[in-house]
């Protein structure tokens, strides 16, 4: 019996030993050539580390599920269809999505096929700590959110259905795992304390195991509190626990065992509309009969939800999806560069792989050995990789705007290095086969009569490594037009005529009601801080608004105008702000009409507005604004428009500035938090101090948010066509450099092989510049059959990346011409060297081949 398992264990062991045997002269065959090895070492670092951190990036946002136990039972609810009310959508969703208060409860209650449903809602926390005080995202959730994730606490206990009694009346708060150990040191005695959080004193119950942060990508919350608490944990909000028609929390739940999706569906709506029909139906009697209708029709939506609930997805999955495919032609033109360096490795080695088969090696071993070396520069290449990966990652970090840059993981994942050792292990098999066979197609006689390089490098080998330098044009072809199109994207929006001057600017924001202020204190403060930053020296303006400006916030309302008797159904809605008097001045906007606002608007006096060009164009006032009777969210008619101003971005950088109703801060108080502008005339490191000091001097604690340049402002509401021209414009480059290596290295093998020939050529008369046009003629038939298979992949991102592109169309002729027009220089140049090499053969030298 023994001998028998000893007989079936020797193949498996002579292969193991065989294997072991293989590496260990791949080894030393490559410690041989150290130039050679650290070449495609360092080669197969940057292409598979660029396109892993690429990865890496790719799978946090759009790959990875929550770490919550069988995340794959887990479905996103949503509430689309009319909503005749506020709502109120964030970073968790769009507004398709959000419920009312009293509906989520409803829900809660009553449904009987979740194991759990949940209800959450991002905020700004202002955190103090004993002598610790920190700005940053908290997460307002119902007692069933823990519980429906099935996560445990790492210390202390999660919040549950118990800390929820009353609106108002839990002050329990639990910490996430970060907070509690990057800020309070692991502490195990926190559980217990209190914490000050938006001027609340709650009581700390728990700490959130490690790795959970929440269900909304992008926001890392530092804190869990009762929903119960939303009204206090945001000042600014209208208590609104009551109301049908004030629609802000998102929902998720955990489906019950044995319940499908499609069941869970079919019982909630049930429910659903129910409660629609016969609760809320009743409060919307003024909605025109067609919107009622749908109204009474609504359905809850169910996704999955194991990714937890996010706009990251959508608004980055593209352009993510994108960088990725580039990242992946960078690698493609690696390996190609890398086959080609085995294919000539192979031929330099003829006599070699001809000794060891007329010794008896089989054409099956050669190849086994020069995939083992394949295999050994793939590993090392690997390894090198990784942290390659993580510079890229850095990289990607600090082009990206500091409140998304905090939400982003620069390490390296465990699926991100399983990613590169896959990559590492294709590139053996897809390009170290093609060398390993035809660098064994060895003719031993031919080799021992001196032919040994023309039995190699013969015609299937030419062939071989031209088609791949080929390849390498067409790569580099494809990821050049690509970034062009996305470099004069970035030019465009640079142009973009914001129609008011950012240079010189500070900005920043304060939150006093969140440190504990109440309403009347904080209008004061806001007050004292414009009048003492005003006093400073070198500072010429300041200014204030309600909503910052070009930061992807935004503020709308329905309009009624006097005179427009607009059926419910028209779009009456405009954006609004509050702004102080001296804003226009601050930001340099041209006022077209009427006046500006003074120190004497305020809450006692006549209600004034200032609207936009655009504003008027809407609501087709022509030049009878001035004077004109409007009012926002009701029939009143009690505010005059004052003035009008020149159109200038609101929100988006690349939105047309949309209709604007301004009206004076002081005469729409009690703000929570209010944005402030500085315009000075020293630099803006110099200012920053200033602003930091007054701060100090008025109120020591209270935290100041984004206080940068407003110059970076803008930057940063483009940061996605920042990233996306700069990434690949950056692997472009790199591509392309690597294939005119690649292209050099396989045309100076060529000569190297023809030597011979071009020795006999110039001795039967040929001139030096037939034989440079014989090279160059070589190049440029590579580039015909390159550069248009290259423009034709260029075309197809192009129109994938449609949406991406800002002032010009996916197949823009003057960059496609100012891509073949680079190409070919760098074609030309990795040709010319090669191509004179070729003119200088000495015909008395070259026949000494023979």
């Amino acid at each position: 019996m023994n001998a028998k398992v000893a007989l079936i264990g020797m193949p498996i062991w002579s292969q193991r030993m065989s294997m072991i045997r293989h590496l260990r002269a791949a080894r030393r065959s490559l410690a041989r050539v150290p130039v050679f090895t650290f070449t495609v070492v360092a080669m197969l670092a940057v292409g598979i580390g660029a396109t892993t951190a690429m990865f890496s990036m790719f799978h946090q946002v759009l790959l990875q599920r929550l770490p919550v136990a069988e995340p794959e039972r887990l479905v996103n609810l949503g509430a689309p269809g009319p909503k005749w009310g506020s709502t109120s959508c964030g970073r968790a969703g769009d507004c398709e999505q959000v419920f009312s208060y009293p509906m989520f409860r409803d829900l809660e209650a009553r449904q009987t096929v979740f194991a759990g449903l949940a209800g959450h809602r991002p905020f700004q926390a202002s955190l103090a700590y004993h002598d610790r005080t920190l700005v940053t995202a908290g997460s307002l959730v119902s007692g069933q959110y823990f519980s429906a994730l099935g996560v445990r606490p790492a210390l202390g206990r999660l919040l549950g259905p118990q800390d929820e009694p009353q609106v108002g009346e839990s002050d329990v708060v639990v910490l996430s795992h970060d907070y509690w150990q990057d800020e309070l040191g692991a502490d195990p005695a926190v559980v217990g304390q209190t914490l000050r959080v938006n001027g609340r004193q709650l009581t700390i119950v728990g700490v959130a195991p490690a790795g959970f942060s929440g269900t909304t990508l992008g926001l890392k919350p530092r804190l869990f509190v009762p929903l119960t608490l939303r009204w206090i944990m945001e000042p600014a909000a209208r208590n609104d626990a009551d109301n049908r028609r004030s629609y802000w929390i998102y929902a998720f739940a955990r489906l019950a065992p044995g319940v499908s999706r499609g069941q869970a569906a079919a019982s909630v709506n049930s429910l659903y509309s129910a409660i629609l029909n016969d609760v809320e139906a009743p409060l919307n009697s003024a909605m025109p009969p067609d919107v009622l209708e749908q109204f009474r029709h609504r359905q809850v939506t169910m996704e999955p939800g194991e990714r937890g609930q996010s706009t990251m997805a959508s608004d980055s999955g593209r352009p993510l999806a994108l960088l990725l495919g580039v990242a992946a032609t960078l690698l493609a033109i690696v390996c190609v560069n890398v086959a080609n360096l085995l294919l000539a490795r192979g031929a330099a080695r003829a006599g070699e792989l001809a000794i060891r088969a007329s010794l008896g090696a089989s054409r099956r071993e050669l190849a086994a050995q020069l995939l083992s070396e394949s295999l050994l520069l793939a590993v090392l290449g690997g390894l090198a990789s990784i942290p390659v990966a993580a510079l890229v990652l850095r990289a990607i970090v600090a082009l990206l705007p500091v409140p998304v840059a905090n939400n982003i993981v620069i390490a390296v994942s465990g699926a991100a290095a399983a990613f590169a050792a896959c990559v590492a292990l294709g590139t053996v098999v897809l390009f170290g086969l093609l060398p390993a066979i035809q660098s064994t197609r060895v003719a031993p006689s031919a080799v021992m009569k001196g032919q040994g390089s023309r039995a190699v490098g013969a015609q299937g080998a030419a062939r071989a490594r031209a088609l791949l330098a080929t390849a390498q044009i067409a790569f580099s072809m494809a990821l050049l037009a690509t970034s062009g199109l996305f470099a004069q994207s970035l030019a465009n929006i640079a142009r973009v005529n914001l129609g008011m001057d950012v240079d010189s600017l500070v900005t920043f924001s304060v939150a006093p009601r969140l440190s504990g202020y109440e309403p009347e204190r904080a209008d004061a403060l806001f007050d004292r801080l414009e009048r003492e930053l005003a006093e400073q020296p070198g500072i010429t303006s300041v200014a204030t608004s309600r909503v910052p400006l070009v930061t992807d916030s935004d503020s709308n309302t329905r309009m009624s105008i006097e005179g427009n008797d607009a059926s419910p159904t028209v779009d009456m809605s405009s954006t609004w702000n509050a702004v102080s008097p001296g804003l226009r001045r601050t930001f340099s906007i041209p006022l077209l009409a009427g006046r500006d606002f003074t120190d004497a608007d305020v809450e006692s006096s006549a209600k004034v507005a200032i609207v936009n060009e655009a504003f008027v164009r809407k609501f087709a006032l022509g030049g009878a604004a001035i004077g004109k009777q409007v009012s926002a969210g009701s029939d009143a008619h009690d505010v005059t428009i004052v003035g009008v101003i020149a159109d200038a971005t609101y929100s988006n950088v690349k939105d047309a500035p949309p209709p604007q109703y301004i009206v004076p801060r002081h005469q729409s108080p009690s703000a929570a938090i209010l944005a402030f502008y500085v315009r000075a005339s020293v630099p803006p490191e110099q200012l920053v101090g200033q602003i930091q000091r007054v701060v100090a001097q008025i109120d020591s604690t209270l935290p100041l948010n984004g206080l940068v340049p407003m110059r970076r402002v803008v930057q940063g509401n483009v940061y996605l066509d920042r990233l996306i021209a700069m990434l690949s414009g950056g692997f472009a480059g790199l591509a392309t450099l690597l294939a005119a290596i690649g292209l050099y290295g396989v045309l100076a093998y060529g000569v190297a092989q023809r030597t011979r020939e071009l020795g006999l050529r110039l001795a039967l008369g040929a001139t030096a510049a037939r034989l440079r046009a014989m090279v160059l003629q070589q190049v440029g038939l590579m580039a015909l059959a390159g550069v248009p298979i290259g423009l034709g992949a260029a075309l197809l991102l192009g129109r994938a990346a449609r949406s991406l592109l800002y002032g010009l169309s996916s197949s823009d002729p003057w960059v496609m011409a100012g891509a073949v027009a680079v190409l070919a220089v760098v074609v030309a140049a990795a040709g010319y060297l090669p191509a004179r090499r070729a003119a200088k053969v000495a015909p008395m030298e070259a026949l000494r081949y023979e």
